[in-house]
């Protein structure tokens, strides 16, 4: 099920990406801030999912916290004539990268427990 929803997802990008206007350079860097935070938040929230914590209201908040949050920066550091949303965009990496090393963890250590089950009925039939 997840892999048909993966798979219409990344058509409906890929018509949309095709017949989508260009965006111009003036609003590149709002479009990856936002990007990137709105990914951070999608991460957290598959962990938090993992976990058994997932709050809808929690990861909605975070959601467009951490996107408003992100162009104010972008804005302010065009102001003052310094990337300072580079910040967020380390931070928001980092984060990234640690939900998906717990997301990747998790996957593996099931995966594991199903090889060592299907090994232990293995030997249970053989034996018999």
């Amino acid at each position: 099920m997840i892999m048909i929803a993966i798979l219409i997802g990344c058509l409906l990008g890929i018509i949309l990406g095709i017949n989508a206007p260009m965006i111009s350079y003036t609003y590149s860097s709002y479009l990856a801030i936002s990007i990137i935070a709105a990914l951070d938040s999608v991460f957290g929230g598959i962990t938090s999912v993992i976990k058994k914590n997932f709050n809808l209201k929690i990861f909605v908040t975070g959601f467009f916290g951490n996107a408003i949050l992100s162009i104010l920066l972008t804005i302010l550091g065009e102001k003052l004539n310094v990337d300072i949303y580079l910040a967020a965009i380390v931070v928001f990496v980092g984060r990234m990268f640690t939900n998906l090393a717990i997301i990747r963890r998790y996957y593996v250590d099931k995966w594991s427990e199903k090889l060592r089950e299907k090994r232990a009925k293995l030997e249970k039939t053989q034996e018999q």
